[in-house]
């Protein structure tokens, strides 16, 4: 049995909690009680520590402090929504407790696991419990009470025992979770990234996943320039229309190209192929839904490096490509030479009308992501130092993505504000009131911060799965209308939905109403739909736009 943690193990524990969370990825989504699509929580921890495997793969470490460091670096940099910030926070505070420790033994590792959940309370301004905190918590003072008479693997063993009792108790802790009848997500990913790394400890084999990893490329060990049939390694991830069957398109793929891994889920897809034409793969893939990311590498090319000894060509990783596509196509400030500006802007949306629209009003970049697409903390970071300017104010424009932006500050020399929009109106609104003229930060973040209360979002979308909310029977597929994040109506009819939404409005006295209509809504359909408040609401001033949004039908501002 294991006394000591060396570098090399840990290396192998964070292998293992990637595969075992990655296995079980969706059993964690569906876990998340608001039927709505969202930035699903397994996914996003699955994503979070899959970068941590990227940056491990390549590296011998024998030191415990130096493999904790660069596992804790790399969550930071690839955390996404707040259960992968948490997560990261739980292992920037582990790497802490190692600092300096060529290996640990269960007391040292167990007082390390309990400085990271130290360091995920600090960081969280009003820690609830209930949640991935509670668990946490509870599984380290586990470890810590038994460290002293048990070896590593059995300290952690029963103190995942007592993590999945907390678990339990997670469902009567929390109102919310108490109506669903489940258990909290976030703890547990943890618990399932926690025996994941119980199995290395173990030395159990690597647990095998139908799930490509975040940043899949071709293995050349074992290969001549003749084994490679065909030249391009291509890896894309399309966001799915609904109710599309993709097993024509694994046909297709079949036809043009090997090694076919296709991972899905109930929103999005992602597949690695090797062909010749990836044009075709991508195009093709149109059919079935919106192209979010894709890299492609010439194998061949790669090869011929590996064999002269030349580090391969190599896009770094799907969040490079993503921070270089935004790059190309919103810009961001690209004359290097001049002199920065004193204040920047950064705003996160999904949809080409909407990044239009955030231009338009002086975001200087925009970080492409929003529900279903929590972008990383380094995806945010790389966009905040294309802005040249020497504060960059950023607008995360959704609650899952707020604590990703404020971890941007330890990956930037640049003074960052986050002004804490949770929705699209509220970041535009955020925006219109800035006087980019003004003296001091403090005044920008005043005038920002201070309107936010003024505007009412309310949007409109679909459910993703069957569900008992609030009193509301839902079905998948049902339209679903919401008021500021909480459940406002769900009906067969859009229209119906739209009328109620509507008359709210006009309950508020608006003045100002704004639609932003998606990518799945026709011109003429949300014409429709403006004529609707005209009736509702005669005296407000009514604009409707294209946001080219998914997920949401319409995004409506209400001041």
């Amino acid at each position: 049995m294991t006394t000591l943690i060396t570098g090399a193990l840990f290396k192998e524990m964070i292998l293992h909690a990637a595969a075992a969370i990655s296995a079980r990825t969706q059993e964690i989504n569906d876990l998340n009680v608001f039927p709505v699509p969202d930035g699903d929580t397994g996914t996003n921890m699955s994503m979070t520590i899959a970068a941590a495997v990227t940056e491990l793969s390549g590296k011998s470490l024998s030191r415990l402090d130096e493999a904790a460091s660069v596992t804790a670096s790399a969550l930071l940099r690839g955390a996404r929504g707040n259960s992968g910030v948490i997560l990261s926070l739980l292992f920037r505070g582990l790497s802490r407790g190692l600092k300096g420790m060529e290996t640990a033994d269960s007391a040292a590792f167990a007082a390390a696991m309990q400085e990271g959940v130290s360091a995920a309370y600090k960081a969280v301004m009003k820690p609830a419990e209930g949640t991935i905190l509670t668990v946490s918590r509870l599984t380290a003072k586990t470890a810590v009470d038994l460290a002293e008479a048990a070896a590593p693997e059995e300290m952690l063993d029963a103190a995942i025992r007592t993590g999945y009792e907390a678990l339990a108790q997670t469902t009567e802790m929390n109102p919310v979770l108490k109506k669903a009848g489940v258990v909290d997500a976030g703890g547990k990913g943890y618990l399932l990234i926690l025996e994941g790394m119980l199995s290395a400890l173990r030395g159990e084999p690597l647990p095998e996943t139908d799930a490509p990893t975040t940043n899949q490329s071709a293995d050349f060990a074992a290969l001549t320039d003749e084994d490679i049939t065909f030249t391009f390694d291509t890896v894309f991830i399309v966001r799915k229309k609904r109710g599309v069957a993709i097993e024509p398109f694994r046909a297709y793929l079949s036809s043009i190209g090997d090694s076919l891994v296709i991972g899905e889920d109930d929103e999005a897809f992602k597949v690695h192929v090797h062909t010749d034409t990836p044009g075709s793969a991508l195009n093709e893939a149109q059919k079935y839904g919106t192209l979010e990311l894709a890299k492609i590498e010439n194998m061949r090319l790669q090869y011929e490096d590996m064999s002269e000894g030349r580090k391969p060509r190599s896009t770094d990783d799907l969040d490079a490509v993503e921070a270089e596509l935004e790059s190309m196509e919103y810009g961001g400030d690209k004359s290097a030479d001049a002199p920065p500006k004193k204040y920047g802007f950064l705003a996160v949306c999904a949809g080409a009308g909407l990044a239009a629209i955030f231009r338009d009003l002086g975001a200087d970049a925009i970080v492409s992501g929003g529900q279903t697409m929590n972008p990383s903390t380094e995806s945010i970071s790389a966009a905040v130092e294309r802005v040249n300017a020497e504060t960059v104010f950023i607008l995360p424009n959704n609650g899952n993505i707020i604590m990703a932006a404020q971890q941007c500050t330890r990956l930037t020399e640049k003074n960052i504000v986050v002004i804490p929009t949770k929705t699209i109106p509220q970041g535009i609104t955020a925006l219109m009131n800035v006087n980019f003229d003004a003296e001091s930060a403090e005044e920008i973040t005043e005038a920002m911060t201070g309107c936010l209360g003024s505007v009412r979002t309310a949007q409109i979308t679909y459910a993703a799965r069957d569900s008992e909310y609030d009193g509301f029977d839902i079905h998948a597929g049902d339209y679903l209308a919401l008021d500021e994040g909480k459940l406002f109506g769900t009906d067969h009819s859009i229209e119906s939905l739209m009328e109620r939404i509507a008359d709210a409005g006009a309950k508020l006295n608006a003045s100002f109403i704004s639609l932003y209509y998606g990518e799945d809504v026709q011109e003429a359909d949300a014409q429709k739909a403006v004529k609707v408040f005209e009736a509702a609401c005669p005296d407000a001033e009514i604009a409707v736009l294209s946001g080219g949004q998914p997920v949401y039908y319409y995004i409506i501002s209400i001041e």
